[in-house]
């Protein structure tokens, strides 16, 4: 590097580093917007933002290295990410990548010898309705992937054509709302003024919350009033509470807050400026996922406009004393960040790393400040609560577990998009009506949720039932359910964040039992042995991690070993054990090197004599 484009890189990062008023809590924010201009990281570059937000170059480096969309080295021109979701590859997207490849003359994971562009893959960008699909330098999305259209996008960037002028259409994401319940049609015309609920007192709209049952709809499933309620008590030392919307919504196979971030971003800030208004915090940010980064614009004009209205600011709404403002933070693809801890831990410029539980959030979380976390739908659920009522909420459902959900439907099926129903709807009915034809299964709450298989059709998506976070992809009888375990035991150990030994260690364990079993080269290695190491890893990460990742990092290996225990017999055909580590092939390039004789070599030699 020059010491021009050295200069250059240094001013660009001054001019992000002053927007965020050289704040070092918002070190994500200000590496996130520096690359944008200066494509990747040098070590250079880190220490001079280290240096000028008081903070040491290990941590600087140390942060930059924990998100996928962070890059230490070199990256293309034009960064191509094609998504990697299971649903990515069943409609091909693996063939389709090495398609580009191939035109373009570089492996995956390279950077063209121009620095023209670079291809790799990331994980699921939530446009699993509308894939296979790709992110363009991190911002832009590309959907419906086809030969036709790959081979076009070959032709641009061998041209060197930037993605501004590419055809438009290209980048066209659809909503595909299927079935809309009471969210996703939106509020009633004639529900009152948000100034009008804001005037209530805290302790009423914290009853009528308490009232609908509304439980978060982020999958643990925690009452939203009791969480509201512990934060609203809990003791700030400067007077300062938070609200916190977690929008990362990384869980592969989950889209649902995509659409309603397009579509209904004014219920999520009147259902935060509501929160706010319970509890009494002052501060409202909202975390998005780094792959939403093209909602940006749009939710920023919100804001902007609710703003001018009176509805974000002093004295909100006309309410005397309520001051609440909301601002965006982009993520930069870390899954273990939809973890309201990790996600805090974030917010505050650091690694996503879980926190140590107590404290809680809602007692010490943004700064140290009481803190809410919701999810998008919830905040959205709470919208219409504070307008229609808890009654009018609990009315919907069963007893526990209020309200609708919103499903996120892809795979095998004719009609992929949303899917609304009122909390209790069996998982036939869902498979009926997107089209579904001889499912096998379906993964619930995506793949840290549960594989159900068709003898659990009849089975409610409830609390009390089949718990979801909003994923539902669905497998026909074509599918490989083994296959599919891997792929998501390959997803989270990529995504440990590597804390904990049993979660660093015992995900990978369980991707090298996996491939093992998948050899492709020699039937006959995997073994009854495999199979009972896989229960034990399982029965390990399920009590021993530190967070929620690990401890459903093996949820689809559990399922699938429950219920297609088949796929994997049919891969331990050995009689018996067989090491996955063939030490005398390892070292024969050693020997090689050096000039020794291989032992069998030896062996044959003296045989002869």
């Amino acid at each position: 590097m020059t010491a021009v484009d050295q200069a250059g890189n240094f001013h660009a990062a001054d001019a992000v580093m002053a927007r965020w008023r050289h704040d070092p809590h918002a070190l994500v924010q200000v590496l996130r917007e520096t690359q944008a201009v200066t494509r990747w990281l040098p070590r250079d570059l880190l220490g001079h933002i280290a240096r000028t937000l008081g903070l040491t170059l290990a941590h600087v480096e140390g942060v930059a290295g924990f998100y996928r969309f962070f890059h230490l080295g070199p990256v293309g021109g034009v960064h191509v990410l094609f998504s990697d979701n299971i649903t990515d590859r069943m409609l091909g997207s693996e063939v389709l990548l090495a398609q580009l490849c191939g035109r373009l003359g570089v492996e995956v994971g390279e950077v063209d010898p121009h620095g023209r562009f670079s291809v790799d893959r990331c994980s699921c960008t939530g446009l699993c309705d509308q894939g296979p699909a790709l992110l363009v330098n991190h911002h832009q999305v590309v959907t419906r992937l086809d030969p036709a259209r790959v081979d076009q996008l070959a032709d641009l960037l061998l041209a060197g054509v930037p993605p501004e002028d590419w055809p438009d259409d290209w980048f066209q994401v659809q909503d595909h709302i299927r079935r809309a319940d009471v969210l996703l049609q939106g509020l009633p015309n004639d529900g009152p003024a948000l100034s009008g609920v804001l005037a209530r007192e805290p302790s009423e709209l914290l009853a009528e919350v308490e009232r609908s049952g509304l439980r978060g709809r982020g999958g643990a499933g925690f009452p939203t009033a009791r969480k509201w309620r512990a934060c609203a008590e809990a003791e700030a030392s400067d007077g300062q509470r938070c609200v916190v919307c977690n929008a990362d919504e990384g869980e592969p196979g989950t889209f649902k807050d995509r659409v309603l971030l397009r579509r209904h971003a004014d219920e999520l800030f009147d259902g935060m400026t509501l929160a706010a208004r319970a509890i009494g915090a002052q501060t409202g940010l909202i975390y998005l996922r780094g792959e939403y980064r093209f909602l940006l614009p749009r939710l920023q004009e919100a804001l902007e406009r609710r703003r001018a209205q009176g509805l974000l600011g002093r004295d909100v709404g006309g309410v005397a004393g309520l001051h609440f403002d909301i601002a965006i933070h982009l993520g930069a693809g870390a899954y273990v960040c939809g973890e309201e801890s990790a996600l805090i831990e974030s917010l505050e410029g650091k690694r996503g790393t879980p926190r140590i539980r107590p404290p809680f959030p809602v007692q010490r979380g943004y700064l140290g400040r009481p803190t809410v976390v919701n999810n998008v739908e919830t905040f959205v659920a709470v919208a219409h609560i504070a307008r229609r009522g808890g009654g009018w909420w609990a009315g919907i459902g069963t007893p526990d577990s209020t309200g609708t959900k919103i499903h996120s439907v892809s795979g095998d099926c004719e009609r992929p998009g949303l899917y609304e129903y009122p909390l209790g709807t069996l998982i036939a009915q869902i498979l009926a009506d997107c089209g579904a034809r001889d499912a096998q299964a379906v993964q619930v709450g995506g793949p840290s949720g549960r594989c159900v298989p068709s003898s659990g059709f009849g089975d409610a998506i409830a609390f009390e039932g089949v718990p979801s976070a909003g994923a539902f992809m669905v497998f026909d009888r074509t599918r490989d359910l083994f296959a599919v375990a891997r792929h998501f035991a390959h997803f989270f150990a990529h995504e440990s964040c590597g804390l904990c030994t049993p979660c660093r260690v015992g995900t990978e364990l369980v991707v090298r039992r996996l491939d093992k079993l998948a050899h492709e080269r020699g039937a006959g290695r995997g073994s009854a042995f495999d199979i009972a190491r896989l229960h034990e890893l399982d029965t390990l990460l399920h009590s021993g991690t530190h967070c929620g990742l690990g401890a459903s990092a093996c949820n689809p290996l559990r399922d699938t070993l429950t219920h297609f225990g088949h796929s994997y017999a049919q891969r331990s055909t050995a009689a018996h054990f067989q090491p996955e580590l063939d030490l005398d092939a390892h070292l024969s390039a050693a020997r090689r090197v050096t000039g020794r004789q291989d032992p069998g070599a030896h062996l044959s030699t003296e045989h002869s004599a």
